[in-house]
Protein backbone atom coordinates (compact mmCIF):
# COMPACT_ATOMS: atom_id res chain seq x y z
CA UNK A 1 0.00 0.00 0.00
CA UNK A 2 2.59 2.23 0.33
CA UNK A 3 3.61 3.15 -2.98
CA UNK A 4 0.19 3.82 -3.29
CA UNK A 5 0.46 6.24 -1.24
CA UNK A 6 3.56 7.99 -2.50
CA UNK A 7 2.12 8.02 -6.08
CA UNK A 8 -0.97 10.04 -4.76
CA UNK A 9 1.09 12.11 -2.40
CA UNK A 10 3.01 12.96 -5.26
CA UNK A 11 0.13 13.80 -7.60
CA UNK A 12 -1.30 15.58 -4.58
CA UNK A 13 1.99 17.61 -4.50
CA UNK A 14 2.19 18.24 -8.15
CA UNK A 15 -1.33 19.60 -8.41
CA UNK A 16 -0.80 21.83 -5.46
CA UNK A 17 2.78 23.11 -7.30
CA UNK A 18 0.44 24.24 -10.65
CA UNK A 19 -2.20 25.71 -8.53
CA UNK A 20 0.60 28.01 -7.00
CA UNK A 21 2.41 28.62 -10.12
CA UNK A 22 -1.27 29.35 -11.75
CA UNK A 23 -2.32 31.74 -8.93
CA UNK A 24 0.93 33.45 -7.37
CA UNK A 25 3.95 32.73 -9.20
CA UNK A 26 3.23 33.21 -12.92
CA UNK A 27 0.99 36.72 -12.37
CA UNK A 28 3.89 37.60 -10.44
CA UNK A 29 6.02 37.11 -13.42
CA UNK A 30 3.94 38.61 -15.91
CA UNK A 31 3.57 41.87 -13.64
CA UNK A 32 7.16 42.03 -13.43
CA UNK A 33 8.31 41.11 -17.06
CA UNK A 34 5.82 43.52 -18.57
CA UNK A 35 6.19 46.52 -16.12
CA UNK A 36 10.43 46.32 -17.80
CA UNK A 37 9.16 45.70 -21.17
CA UNK A 38 6.74 48.90 -21.26
CA UNK A 39 9.44 50.33 -19.94
CA UNK A 40 12.17 49.04 -22.92
CA UNK A 41 9.42 49.33 -25.64
CA UNK A 42 9.14 52.76 -25.20
CA UNK A 43 11.45 53.59 -28.02
CA UNK A 44 10.09 51.35 -30.13
CA UNK A 45 6.80 52.53 -29.57
CA UNK A 46 7.87 55.69 -30.72
CA UNK A 47 10.17 54.73 -34.00
CA UNK A 48 6.51 52.19 -34.68
CA UNK A 49 4.57 54.72 -34.48
CA UNK A 50 6.31 57.06 -36.80
CA UNK A 51 6.21 54.88 -39.57
CA UNK A 52 2.53 53.87 -39.23
CA UNK A 53 1.96 57.73 -39.32
CA UNK A 54 4.29 58.27 -41.89
CA UNK A 55 2.27 56.09 -44.49
CA UNK A 56 -0.99 57.24 -44.19
CA UNK A 57 -1.68 59.49 -41.09
CA UNK A 58 -3.69 57.07 -39.37
CA UNK A 59 -4.49 56.06 -35.65
CA UNK A 60 -0.84 54.61 -34.18
CA UNK A 61 -2.90 51.76 -32.13
CA UNK A 62 -5.84 49.29 -33.03
CA UNK A 63 -8.27 48.61 -30.14
CA UNK A 64 -10.40 45.59 -30.15
CA UNK A 65 -13.04 44.26 -28.01
CA UNK A 66 -11.93 40.62 -26.56
CA UNK A 67 -12.67 38.34 -24.00
CA UNK A 68 -10.70 37.94 -20.74
CA UNK A 69 -10.57 35.89 -18.09
CA UNK A 70 -14.02 33.83 -17.08
CA UNK A 71 -15.54 35.33 -20.49
CA UNK A 72 -14.92 39.33 -19.40
CA UNK A 73 -14.54 41.62 -22.33
CA UNK A 74 -11.60 44.03 -22.41
CA UNK A 75 -10.02 46.31 -25.30
CA UNK A 76 -6.89 44.62 -26.34
CA UNK A 77 -4.52 47.07 -28.04
CA UNK A 78 -2.57 46.30 -31.29
CA UNK A 79 -0.10 48.78 -33.04
CA UNK A 80 -2.81 49.02 -35.96
CA UNK A 81 -1.76 47.19 -39.31
CA UNK A 82 -4.54 47.84 -41.26
CA UNK A 83 -5.85 50.55 -43.41
CA UNK A 84 -8.20 52.54 -41.68
CA UNK A 85 -11.76 51.35 -41.54
CA UNK A 86 -10.93 48.04 -43.24
CA UNK A 87 -13.97 45.24 -43.33
CA UNK A 88 -13.48 42.69 -40.90
CA UNK A 89 -13.22 39.48 -43.26
CA UNK A 90 -13.39 36.13 -41.60
CA UNK A 91 -12.99 32.59 -42.29
CA UNK A 92 -15.83 29.90 -42.84
CA UNK A 93 -15.15 28.97 -39.26
CA UNK A 94 -15.45 32.09 -37.87
CA UNK A 95 -11.37 32.59 -37.82
CA UNK A 96 -9.34 35.99 -38.95
CA UNK A 97 -8.80 36.26 -42.61
CA UNK A 98 -4.96 36.24 -43.52
CA UNK A 99 -3.42 36.27 -46.23
CA UNK A 100 0.41 37.78 -47.19
CA UNK A 101 -1.55 39.52 -49.89
CA UNK A 102 -4.35 41.02 -47.99
CA UNK A 103 -5.05 44.71 -49.92
CA UNK A 104 -6.00 45.95 -46.00
CA UNK A 105 -2.76 45.66 -44.73
CA UNK A 106 -0.32 48.72 -45.08
CA UNK A 107 2.71 47.89 -45.94
CA UNK A 108 4.41 48.90 -42.24
CA UNK A 109 1.16 46.48 -41.53
CA UNK A 110 2.65 43.74 -43.24
CA UNK A 111 6.06 43.53 -41.32
CA UNK A 112 4.86 43.97 -38.49
CA UNK A 113 2.01 41.26 -38.24
CA UNK A 114 5.13 39.15 -39.59
CA UNK A 115 7.40 40.11 -37.03
CA UNK A 116 4.57 40.41 -34.46
CA UNK A 117 5.73 43.29 -33.21
CA UNK A 118 1.65 44.90 -33.97
CA UNK A 119 1.18 42.78 -31.03
CA UNK A 120 3.88 44.55 -28.30
CA UNK A 121 1.66 46.83 -26.77
CA UNK A 122 -0.42 44.21 -25.42
CA UNK A 123 2.33 44.08 -22.47
CA UNK A 124 0.12 47.26 -21.23
CA UNK A 125 -3.37 44.98 -20.82
CA UNK A 126 -0.78 42.45 -19.11
CA UNK A 127 0.33 45.37 -16.96
CA UNK A 128 -3.45 46.04 -16.13
CA UNK A 129 -4.07 42.54 -15.23
CA UNK A 130 -6.38 41.56 -18.41
CA UNK A 131 -3.62 39.58 -20.21
CA UNK A 132 -0.56 37.25 -19.13
CA UNK A 133 2.11 36.88 -21.13
CA UNK A 134 1.65 33.41 -22.22
CA UNK A 135 -1.82 32.12 -22.59
CA UNK A 136 -4.65 31.41 -25.50
CA UNK A 137 -4.89 34.05 -28.11
CA UNK A 138 -8.16 36.18 -26.27
CA UNK A 139 -10.97 35.80 -28.89
CA UNK A 140 -13.48 38.11 -29.98
CA UNK A 141 -16.93 38.73 -27.47
CA UNK A 142 -19.39 36.42 -29.44
CA UNK A 143 -17.23 34.12 -29.40
CA UNK A 144 -18.20 33.00 -25.19
CA UNK A 145 -21.44 31.65 -26.94
CA UNK A 146 -20.24 29.34 -29.36
CA UNK A 147 -17.81 28.13 -27.07
CA UNK A 148 -20.27 26.31 -24.51
CA UNK A 149 -20.09 24.04 -22.06
CA UNK A 150 -16.52 22.17 -21.91
CA UNK A 151 -14.59 24.41 -24.06
CA UNK A 152 -15.48 27.39 -21.61
CA UNK A 153 -13.06 26.32 -20.03
CA UNK A 154 -10.24 28.34 -21.79
CA UNK A 155 -11.60 31.32 -20.31
CA UNK A 156 -10.53 30.14 -16.80
CA UNK A 157 -6.74 31.32 -17.50
CA UNK A 158 -6.08 35.30 -18.75
CA UNK A 159 -5.56 34.89 -22.63
CA UNK A 160 -1.94 35.75 -23.17
CA UNK A 161 0.43 37.64 -25.96
CA UNK A 162 1.51 34.13 -27.28
CA UNK A 163 0.43 31.37 -25.87
CA UNK A 164 0.53 27.11 -26.57
CA UNK A 165 -1.61 27.11 -30.04
CA UNK A 166 0.50 30.77 -31.11
CA UNK A 167 3.54 29.15 -30.19
CA UNK A 168 3.24 25.35 -32.09
CA UNK A 169 0.91 26.31 -34.90
CA UNK A 170 0.21 29.99 -35.06
CA UNK A 171 -2.67 30.90 -37.64
CA UNK A 172 -2.47 27.33 -38.99
CA UNK A 173 -5.32 25.82 -37.05
CA UNK A 174 -9.02 25.95 -37.99
CA UNK A 175 -11.41 26.89 -35.13
CA UNK A 176 -12.45 23.45 -33.59
CA UNK A 177 -8.77 22.69 -33.74
CA UNK A 178 -7.51 26.16 -31.89
CA UNK A 179 -10.40 25.52 -29.58
CA UNK A 180 -8.79 21.95 -28.50
CA UNK A 181 -5.47 23.33 -28.09
CA UNK A 182 -6.25 26.22 -25.69
CA UNK A 183 -8.07 24.09 -23.68
CA UNK A 184 -5.28 21.73 -23.76
CA UNK A 185 -3.36 24.54 -22.13
CA UNK A 186 -6.03 26.04 -19.72
CA UNK A 187 -5.86 22.47 -18.29
CA UNK A 188 -2.00 21.93 -18.31
CA UNK A 189 -0.92 24.86 -16.99
CA UNK A 190 2.56 24.40 -15.63
CA UNK A 191 6.27 25.88 -15.14
CA UNK A 192 7.78 23.80 -17.46
CA UNK A 193 4.82 23.84 -19.93
CA UNK A 194 5.17 27.80 -20.03
CA UNK A 195 8.85 27.31 -20.58
CA UNK A 196 8.87 25.43 -23.31
CA UNK A 197 6.14 27.64 -24.81
CA UNK A 198 8.76 30.71 -24.24
CA UNK A 199 11.03 29.27 -26.10
CA UNK A 200 8.46 27.67 -28.91
CA UNK A 201 7.33 31.19 -29.24
CA UNK A 202 10.71 32.83 -29.88
CA UNK A 203 11.76 29.80 -32.35
CA UNK A 204 8.18 30.45 -34.79
CA UNK A 205 8.41 33.84 -34.74
CA UNK A 206 12.13 34.02 -36.07
CA UNK A 207 11.34 31.34 -38.74
CA UNK A 208 8.25 33.09 -39.60
CA UNK A 209 6.15 30.06 -40.24
CA UNK A 210 2.09 30.14 -40.65
CA UNK A 211 2.31 33.32 -40.06
CA UNK A 212 -0.60 33.56 -42.69
CA UNK A 213 -3.51 31.25 -42.97
CA UNK A 214 -4.80 32.03 -46.70
CA UNK A 215 -3.13 32.24 -49.32
CA UNK A 216 -5.67 34.05 -51.36
CA UNK A 217 -6.24 37.55 -52.36
CA UNK A 218 -8.77 39.12 -51.22
CA UNK A 219 -11.48 42.00 -53.22
CA UNK A 220 -12.60 43.31 -50.06
CA UNK A 221 -14.18 46.11 -52.02
CA UNK A 222 -16.36 43.64 -53.43
CA UNK A 223 -17.05 42.47 -49.81
CA UNK A 224 -17.78 45.79 -48.63
CA UNK A 225 -20.27 46.38 -51.60
CA UNK A 226 -22.06 42.88 -50.43
CA UNK A 227 -22.27 43.44 -47.19
CA UNK A 228 -23.75 46.76 -47.87
CA UNK A 229 -26.27 45.49 -49.89
CA UNK A 230 -27.52 43.19 -47.56
CA UNK A 231 -27.83 45.49 -45.12
CA UNK A 232 -30.14 47.54 -47.30
CA UNK A 233 -31.99 44.37 -48.25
Amino acid sequence: MQPINKSIGSCKTIREGAFVYKKVVKPCFDFIISLFACIFLCPITAVVGLLIKKEDGGKVFYKAKRLGVNGKVFDMYKFRSMKENAPDIRNDDGTTFSSPDDPRLTVIGKKLRETSIDELPQFINVLKGQMSILGPRPDPPEWYEINSGEMRKKYTVKPGISGYTQAYYRNSLPLEEKNKSDLYYAENVSFLLDVKVFFKTIKTILSHSDVYRNEEVVDFAANENKAESERSE
